[in-house]
């Protein structure tokens, strides 16, 4: 049987997606805080065996891979952005963006647990 399809009812989390705004702070560093861009609702999906998830979760870190749908604002997504889940609050720090095999969406890992 073939695995159905990633429709809107499978995308049922609502995050919020995060890029760290630069900020000198008078010395010729930049250091900033995080400001929203926008918000998105988006599917998760939990990693689960291979010696590098197992080795993260002992760590104390969560890789998950996050299913947006593709589109402008998603489009500007990059690795020092974070994300942000809307219900928990949890925060995830955005790691590879890449195209879905299946049309119309990007694929984000994000990893909880690790400093952003």
């Amino acid at each position: 049987m073939a695995a159905p399809k990633p429709g809107a009812g499978q995308l049922i989390e609502f995050v919020s997606w995060q890029k760290r705004l630069p900020i000198n702070d008078g010395y010729g560093n930049t250091e900033g805080t995080f400001e929203e861009q926008f918000t998105s609702r988006a599917g998760y999906t939990w990693m689960k065996g291979g010696e590098a998830v197992i080795a993260a979760r002992m760590e104390g870190k969560q890789p998950i891979g996050v299913r947006v749908r593709r589109n402008s604002n998603t489009l500007q997504i990059r690795p020092d952005w974070r994300m942000v889940d809307i219900d928990s609050g949890f925060i995830y720090a955005v790691h590879a963006i890449t195209e879905s095999p299946e049309r119309g969406y990007l694929d984000v890992l994000v990893e909880m647990g690790v400093a952003a």
